[in-house]
């Protein structure tokens, strides 16, 4: 075994804010197991002290201010 990790699995919309419900955008993989889920809002309040505790975090919370595409015979 080398120790790496596996690749994070995408959230999906169906992942849940751990705190308030919302679409989990943020995944904190806990050093001895585990993991917890949090919007991008309650992320940034969180993920600072979890990366010091050695979780491993997955933010996709640039998604949120990506623009999605448009499809030709869309008309806005």
């Amino acid at each position: 075994m080398t120790g790496a990790l596996a690749p994070a699995k995408p959230l999906k919309a169906t992942d849940r804010c751990d705190r308030c419900g919302a679409q989990a955008y943020i995944r904190a993989t806990l050093p001895v197991g585990g993991e917890l889920l949090f919007c991008a809002h309650h992320g940034r309040q969180h993920v600072a002290v979890l990366r010091d505790k050695g979780a491993d975090i997955q933010d996709e919370s640039a998604r949120l201010s990506a623009t999605p595409a448009v499809a030709p015979n869309d008309e806005r």
